[in-house]
């Protein structure tokens, strides 16, 4: 009995998937370009690079012994190399939210008070995850578009006599508002105070972006994730800790059974790292992206995100105008090298992003929390070269100039400038 009688029972009962009829006909069909390979330029996840993908495709390995234990911990000692820390690195499995509450229950215990710096969404939703715990959480008020205040900070930790405040919680790049926040400014307004204080920085858009140094910082606590500019698909949070913080963590009473750092210090057994079975992809994928920045070189890698956001921000400044573009944050010094957040005035952003995705295949960052529908956010994070950024750029304009919004002048060709001027 030939194939063609089940094609024809399937039909007849209504099970066969329909073919989609193809007439080669356009007429009628609304006309969009972008149907090459999609340009993602949203503030994370950001693009993988092809050598990451690659190293991720590969059979499960022998999790007890063998090359998967020598990656996991030479991956441990190169992140800490990231971080600039000779301190130890603990690692979840989860997104960056995850790492957040490795370092909340490791080193804070019930009825503790944390000291939330506000600058935009990211330190409060740390400090609302610390309260669902069982800590207090105070918010030093910040002022859009502006960083942190570190005499403000200062004032506030001098007139905490009691010393109530266990930790001051603050993010050095906010990717709702592109701030970045003068860490080493936080830490001598802390010192300045003299308080005990552990500092704890969320460095997830930032690491493997700008420039950091936990140990020459001060910081107690940092926070990193693999999605920004680690180029790692998400899955991995990172919480570096100083001995300070390891001090903290003998006394917190918040500790959990898989996010405890202590079994996971020194373990006899690989895996214990993880608290249970390694997270096999994302380790190869980790081996491959710190090959690819130690190849390129740290400080290479902090002036090429330097050189690009040069290029974003020289495109910006030239398209602003009344009732158009502008820059969030007003201080170019605050202006962080991996997001720049866009207020767009009168033009419609949401309309700015459909037609950037939908008809030129490039996404754009939506505004977030109070900046929802008034402003844009450009990615410049991770895998990224001057192509891929003057053609994020260059699709805006051309997204700007089909809606007739005001422009000042042309962004791509400032952008142009900056890069040659850099090359």
């Amino acid at each position: 009995m030939n194939s063609g009688f089940f094609v024809d029972v399937a039909r007849a009962r209504g099970t066969l998937p329909r073919r989609k009829e193809h007439s080669g006909c356009s007429w009628g069909k609304k006309m969009s370009l972008s149907h090459g390979r999609p340009m993602v330029s949203i503030p994370g996840p950001s693009v993988i690079p092809d050598r990451v993908l690659a190293a991720m495709h590969r059979p499960m390995p022998n999790i007890y012994e063998g090359d998967l234990v020598e990656v996991s911990y030479s991956v441990q000692d190169d992140l800490r190399k990231i971080a600039r820390t000779e301190q130890p690195v603990y690692i979840s499995v989860s997104n960056g939210h995850g790492a957040w509450e490795m370092a909340i229950s490791n080193t804070l215990s019930r009825g503790d008070k944390v000291l939330v710096l506000e600058s935009g969404t990211f330190a409060i939703g740390w400090g609302e995850m610390a309260e669902v715990s069982g800590v207090k959480t105070e918010i030093l008020p910040g002022e859009d578009p502006y960083p942190v205040s570190p005499e403000a900070l200062e004032e506030r930790l001098k007139a905490d006599l009691s010393r109530e405040i266990a930790a001051v919680m603050v993010v050095q790049v906010d990717t709702a508002t592109s701030v970045r926040n003068d860490i080493q400014a936080i830490r001598a307004a802390i010192d300045a105070a003299n308080h005990p204080a552990l500092l704890m920085v969320d460095c997830i858009a930032s690491l493997g972006c700008e420039p950091y140094e936990h140990d020459e910082w001060g910081a107690d606590i940092t926070v990193a994730a693999t999605q920004k500019g680690l180029m790692v698909p998400p899955g991995l949070g990172f919480v570096f800790a100083s001995e300070k913080a390891l001090l903290a963590h003998k006394r917190a009473d918040l500790r959990t059974g898989y996010f405890d750092w202590e079994p996971r210090t020194n373990p006899e057994q690989h895996y214990k790292i993880y608290c249970g079975t390694p997270p096999i992809q994302h380790l190869w994928a980790m081996r491959e992206s710190l090959d690819m920045l130690f190849e390129e070189g740290l400080e290479n890698v902090w002036r090429r995100h330097r050189v690009l956001a040069d290029a974003v921000r020289a495109a910006v400044d030239a398209w602003q105008a009344p009732a158009g573009l502008s820059f969030n944050i007003v201080d170019p010094q605050s202006r962080s090298n991996s997001v720049t957040t866009v207020l767009t005035g009168e033009i419609d952003a949401s309309e700015l992003r459909t037609i950037a995705e939908s008809d030129a295949g490039v996404t754009l960052g939506v505004g977030l929390d109070e900046f929802a529908d008034r402003a844009i956010r450009i990615g410049h994070m991770g895998h990224l070269n001057p192509p891929m950024i003057l053609g994020t750029l260059g699709t805006i304009e051309a997204a700007l100039t089909k809606m007739g919004s005001p422009i000042g002048s042309s962004g791509a060709a400032a952008a142009a400038a900056a890069i040659g001027a850099a090359l």
